[in-house]
């Protein structure tokens, strides 16, 4: 069994900042990359940033410059610092891990729940 539990969503006024956060935990033999998604009502699912385990990153055009995602892999960790942020960033904000359990060399995904994150005034 695995899990991603995410936090750090919430209310914002536009120009502020959040810091989201996921915690994977289980029967974990390895994390490859990981990464954070989104998806605004009405659309598509769509990647925000992705991290390696080497820590190359990439993210989508909207956001860069803006957020920043970080892990720390002794924790299997994954954080995005979101700066500046803009009523379009509203959306639920999901943790996506690519982990190898104990039990299957395979390399499945895992999705966290799921946090809100609202840009408004």
């Amino acid at each position: 069994q695995v899990q991603l539990v995410e936090s750090g969503g919430g209310l914002v006024q536009p120009g502020g900042s959040l810091r989201l956060s996921c915690a994977a935990s289980g029967s974990i033999f390895s994390i490859n990359a990981m990464g954070w998604y989104r998806q605004a009502p009405g659309k598509q699912r769509e990647l925000v940033a992705a991290i390696t385990r080497g820590g190359r990153t990439n993210y989508a055009e909207a956001v860069k410059c803006r957020f920043t995602i970080s892990r720390d892999n002794a924790k299997n960790t994954v954080y995005l610092q979101m700066n500046s942020l803009k009523p379009e960033d509203t959306a639920d904000y999901y943790c996506n891990a690519k982990i190898a359990t104990m039990f299957s060399a395979r390399v499945d995904d895992y999705w966290g729940q799921g946090t809100q994150v609202t840009v408004s005034s």
